[in-house]
């Protein structure tokens, strides 16, 4: 097969799949009715600030929160009732997902504005013991900071993060009903609105 011929080819290949992957992108991460959002703060569509992950939906929005029990980074157990009776918002991340560092100084300064009107901030990593404390300790975060390794997966999923996306922040009313979930980087607005109406 002579030279031309065989870019052509190529081209074609990657011309196929980069169509292919805007048509699953378009068509095949939308919710079937089945997944449809218990309400419209189900859809980052709907909430504050919106995302570009809009077609993510939550079944858990309205819900009771699930029970989890993780240790945090010096080793003592925590369990999610501890944080009831708190507006909590509970952010999955990982050392090594850009985003999720990106948006830690506003969950922090989130925490730190809201704390005594009743706010937790509660990160969950997706990581082991040993790299999440030699993340954290030099940056000074002072929001709990559970271990979640595997488990913190499965507890992901329970709370509505059906396609593993990182990070992912549930905001969880002082009655321990999930009012919103946001997939994706969150900015400081978008954690104000969500936050806000519930302390």
């Amino acid at each position: 097969m002579n030279q031309p011929l065989k870019i052509v080819l190529l081209l074609g290949v990657a011309a196929l799949g980069l169509g292919a992957g805007i048509a699953w992108q378009h068509y095949g991460a939308r919710p079937t009715p089945d997944e449809a959002p218990a309400s419209p703060a189900a859809t980052p569509d709907t909430a504050p600030g919106g995302s570009a992950r809009a077609g993510i939906t939550s079944q858990m929005v309205g819900r009771p929160r699930p029970d989890y029990a993780l240790v945090d980074i010096a080793g003592k157990e925590r369990r999610a009732a501890e944080f009831d009776g708190r507006v909590v918002m509970v952010n999955f991340w990982a050392t090594w997902c850009p985003p999720c560092v990106r948006e830690m100084p506003a969950l922090e300064e989130l925490y730190e504005t809201y704390r005594e009107r009743g706010l937790v901030v509660v990160g969950i990593a997706l990581d082991n013991r040993e790299d999440v404390v030699d993340f954290v300790d030099p940056i000074g975060i002072e929001y709990p900071i559970l271990v979640g390794e595997e488990d913190g997966i499965d507890i992901s999923r329970d709370y509505g993060n059906r396609l593993g996306v990182l990070p992912f922040t549930v905001i969880i009313d002082r009655d321990g009903v999930i009012r919103h979930v946001h997939p994706g980087e969150i900015s400081m607005e978008q954690a104000k609105a969500y936050v806000e109406p519930l302390l």
